[in-house]
């Protein structure tokens, strides 16, 4: 007996409108619409403005500034379920609040896991998202998680750049795993950036364990938020003899005086994807799409095809 594919009807938050719009584009289905109305206190309240019965619905928001992004998702996903959705995937390709995935210390929330199950309670029947800040998070889900990976985006644009003394860096300890995996891809070596914060968003001191003397050097890491850690690296990385440096971030976050760190800074250039819109250009920031990505990934949801098989670089 063949497979039945459901209508497939994708929609978008407000704040992932142009990403939605790239995804739909190469997915080959218009976005669907979706009305958002506001109260004058600052309530809002999504309403599909098309019927979703039946439908394999998925709904495109990333919760960057999570406050407002997060709820209306929760919103959608709720009207969805109660209009008789068949199947509802949340693409979260930005999952804000993934840094808070432990408790660190005494007393403090674990966020991340707060987030998936306010997702879950709301009805989503997947979530799909991409460079999660650790990978146990998916864990944190009882429903099926497809966590797509950037590096299908970036190593083919690093390839392209044709650096011959290629070495991998990881701005911190904590990131060592993320750039090993990376540098397998070009069987380069590693080089890693010990740091130690005061607080949060705050450096101390920072050190380099490895050599980087007359190398190309690229920095990898899944979030850049006020730049302060990557344009430390940088200049430190410059100071031991580095030919250039470049840094590589899926998510770009950056707040506070994150651009103007950036255009400062010894970087070359920043590469990051569009999971988060930019505030504003920067000649420094090269910005990749995951559309194309995305597309194939929720073709593959429908069509019950491989997610994996996306991965291959």
């Amino acid at each position: 007996m063949p497979l039945q594919f459901n209508p497939v009807k994708l929609f978008a938050g407000t704040g992932s409108k142009a990403l939605a719009h790239k995804i739909a584009a190469s997915y080959g289905k218009p976005l669907g619409n979706v009305t958002l109305s506001r109260f004058s206190d600052g309530e809002f309240q999504p309403s599909y403005d098309e019927t979703v019965r039946g439908c394999d619905v998925f709904l495109i928001q990333s919760t960057c500034q999570p406050n407002d992004n997060l709820m209306e998702l929760l919103l959608m996903i709720d009207a969805a379920k109660r209009a008789s959705a068949h199947y509802i995937t949340a693409i979260v390709p930005y999952y804000g609040f993934s840094r808070q995935d432990r408790k660190d210390k005494p007393r403090v929330a674990i966020g991340a896991k707060l987030v998936a199950n306010l997702l879950q309670a709301a009805g989503i029947s997947r979530i799909m998202t991409m460079d999660l800040h650790a990978a146990q998070i998916q864990a944190f889900f009882d429903v099926p998680v497809d966590h797509l990976d950037a590096s299908v985006i970036f190593v083919p644009y690093i390839k392209s750049l044709g650096l011959n003394d290629l070495i991998i860096a990881s701005p911190d300890m904590g990131g060592s795993y993320r750039a090993r995996t990376f540098a397998k891809f070009f069987n380069a070596e590693v080089v890693i950036c010990d740091k130690r914060r005061k607080r949060a968003n705050e450096i101390e001191s920072m050190s380099i364990i490895g050599d980087v003397k007359g190398m190309d050097v690229v920095l990898i890491d899944d979030v850049c938020d006020t730049a302060g850690t990557l344009s430390k690296a940088a200049g430190l990385i410059m100071e031991k003899g580095a030919k250039s440096v470049r840094a590589v971030c899926t998510h770009p976050v950056l707040s506070g005086k994150a651009y103007e760190t950036i255009e400062h800074s010894a970087l070359t250039e920043l590469i990051v994807t569009d999971t988060i819109p930019l505030k504003r250009e920067s000649e420094k920031i090269r910005v990749l799409s995951t559309a194309d990505l995305f597309a194939k990934a929720i073709a593959n949801v429908n069509e019950h095809g491989s997610i994996s098989d996306l991965f291959k670089v």
